[in-house]
């Protein structure tokens, strides 16, 4: 490959491109006219994209897989306001096939810009300064069992915190708010406080490692609610003594967090902790995905082009006063 390298954040309508990625998904679909394409998400440590293959689909479908790293040709075009790669070659990347033409896995694996250990190090005075011992216990075990996977996890898949060790720069942000907002609205910080560092504990089983992503099966036939109620639980109830009151009120933090019944959550929140907890956890992620949105963007000006998960035009920088309205 002679072409110049092109990264996901460079791609614009129209233009041909070449450059390896990473398969964060794959699945095999048919038209209305029962004709198989493959349906892609793809990434590299600027961005992700949809992808599809119209063409020579069984030859391709079997020269790679989910959590592969690839090498592609292509044409960006526009669906639904977003950029779409329509794929014509793609097959298997490794350093020793493509090395001399800039592949690079690490280039493939977007990564938290925070310290991983300093995060963690970070986390462990909150977890620390906790006064109910129950709780504090609770929290200490899981996270020291748990340490290595939940110090490299990403919080979801694609839509925020979605890279090397998302998933503690998501919890740490959360527990911050938590500490300011417990105060504020007058609730138990030490209960608020394990709700958001116990909410997603099941994607340590749900998700695939970030430099191999995708759903395990327990992640696919159970899913990070009722996997991490399952890890608390089981942890309360090793602990002997935990109160029985205060096992439920985790237990519905967990299985409530997520706040809607539309949202796959089981309940909805039920007192005043888990309602803060699912608030918390919202913004968090919504402010992240708007920001991501905004770095990736490289459209010059104020505003952001509508290739994003909102859909509209974001402010990223100031007002030029020309008239337009930025819709």
């Amino acid at each position: 490959m002679k072409a110049k390298i092109t990264r996901i954040k460079n791609f614009k309508k129209n233009s041909r491109i070449q450059g390896f990625f990473l398969v964060r998904e794959k699945h095999l679909r048919s038209t209305r006219n029962n004709h198989p394409y493959l349906q892609l998400h793809l990434q590299d440590n600027s961005g992700s994209i949809e992808a599809k293959v119209w063409e020579d689909v069984p030859a391709f479908e079997k020269s790679f897989g989910e959590g592969d790293a690839v090498v592609v040709k292509g044409r960006v075009s526009e669906y639904a306001e977003r950029l779409q790669l329509e794929i014509e070659d793609i097959g298997k990347a490794s350093p020793e096939k493509h090395g001399e033409y800039g592949f690079d896995l690490t280039k493939l694996i977007p990564a938290s810009k925070s310290n991983v250990d300093a995060m963690w190090r970070e986390l462990g005075k909150i977890i620390k300064c906790m006064t109910n011992d129950h709780l504090k216990i609770l929290i200490s075990k899981l996270y020291k069992q748990h340490r290595d996977v939940i110090k490299q996890q990403p919080a979801s898949m694609k839509l925020h915190h979605a890279w090397l060790g998302g998933y503690l720069e998501h919890v740490l942000s959360m527990a911050k708010l938590g500490v300011k907002l417990a105060q504020h609205y007058a609730v138990d910080q030490d209960l608020l406080l394990t709700g958001i560092l116990l909410h997603d504990i099941g994607k340590i089983i749900e998700l695939k490692p970030a430099r191999k992503p995708g759903y395990t099966d327990p992640g696919k036939l159970v899913g990070h609610i009722v996997l991490g109620r399952d890890l608390a639980r089981d942890t309360m109830l090793e602990m002997g003594d935990f109160p029985a009151d205060l096992q439920l009120k985790v237990e519905h933090m967990i299985l409530a967090h997520q706040g809607k019944y539309e949202w796959q959550s089981p309940k909805q929140p039920k007192f005043k902790e888990a309602l803060l907890l699912h608030h918390i956890d919202e913004l968090d992620a919504r402010m992240n995905m708007m920001t991501t949105a905004m770095e990736q963007d490289q459209e010059t000006g104020a505003w952001t082009n509508r290739f994003n998960y909102f859909r509209i035009s974001l402010l990223k920088g100031d007002l030029e006063l020309d008239g337009g309205d930025g819709s």
